[in-house]
């Protein structure tokens, strides 16, 4: 007799109790100790949270970036590590399917998972733009995940992006720079290039300008997402291949936007996260681990 399927949500909630012995809490660090830089007096606003039991499922207000932290068990850390970007159209974070659902999946399989909680340019009333302020929270989130990269155990650090996060992750990895060596903050003096980016039915940043030595490209989306996004990832994966960037194209069938890592995944792309880890692997991204 064939077992019956498990979900996603209990296979979590399994792997969560089979790691508590050694994985850690989950943990939220401020990507600026004293708030955002020229934001500072809004550093205590308080966030709107929507939550299903103990978990985000979405955030707004976002004023004070930080970063949740899931980091593996000792004993399974590959070094390797990916600064999460969740979507929602820059008006709200995506946070559970996009965001935890994702951080918690990773430091299962071995990597380190850092979900960015970046301010959001499109909510009403906003006075941040992508360009500049969410933008700056994820090279922010990168140099911080750096500086800390010895308690953290990562040696090896990536961007991944959902939908409008992915902005983000193709804003960092066209414009890093190598950090500030004379900078007071330590940890400003760390570079903000990822090793690698993972573009996922992202939208697709504007006035991108591809080099050889970008990070390594991996890109996935639905056949059936907006025209924009699903034939403009083919044409992003053309520009990357033209400019000399190692890049991998999935692009899944009778697949639309939005599907993240859900309890109820299509089958068609429930196995996106062990292709990103196999890919990681193929790219020498995860030390002393082997694909399975």
């Amino acid at each position: 007799m064939t077992p019956p399927r498990l979900s996603l949500k209990i296979l979590l909630v399994l792997c969560a109790v089979a790691n508590q012995a050694g994985a850690q809490e989950p943990t939220v660090v401020p990507l600026w100790p004293n708030g955002a830089p020229g934001f500072e007096a809004r550093k205590d606003v308080p966030e709107n949270v929507k939550k299903k039991g103990p978990l985000e499922q979405s955030v707004t207000n976002v004023n004070n970036p930080s970063l949740t932290v899931y980091l593996p068990a000792k004993d399974k850390a590959s070094g390797a590590g990916i600064v999460i970007c969740p979507g929602g159209g820059h008006s709200v974070l995506a946070i559970e399917h996009e965001g935890h659902n994702v951080g918690q999946w990773l430091a299962d399989h071995g990597i380190a998972g850092f979900v960015l909680k970046y301010r959001l340019a499109r909510e009403k009333g906003s006075p941040y733009t992508i360009e500049e302020h969410a933008y700056q929270d994820a090279q922010r989130a990168l140099r911080l995940v750096r500086s800390k990269a010895t308690d953290w155990h990562v040696n090896k650090l990536g961007i991944m992006g959902f939908s409008a996060g992915g902005d983000l992750v193709l804003y960092s990895s066209t414009k890093f720079d190598a950090g500030k060596t004379d900078a007071t903050d330590m940890v400003e003096r760390e570079s903000s290039r990822p090793d690698f980016q993972i573009a996922i039915y992202p939208a697709i940043a504007k006035n991108l300008t591809f080099a050889k030595n970008d990070p390594p490209a991996l890109l996935l989306c639905g056949n059936q997402d907006r025209q924009n996004i699903s034939e403009g990832l083919a044409s992003l994966y053309l520009n990357m291949k033209k400019a000399g960037i190692n890049t991998e194209l999935h692009i899944y069938a009778s697949v639309g936007h939005g599907f993240g890592l859900r309890d109820k995944a299509n089958l068609r792309v429930a196995g996106w996260p062990a292709r990103v880890r196999e890919w990681m692997i193929d790219l020498d991204m995860m030390k002393g681990t082997q694909a399975r």
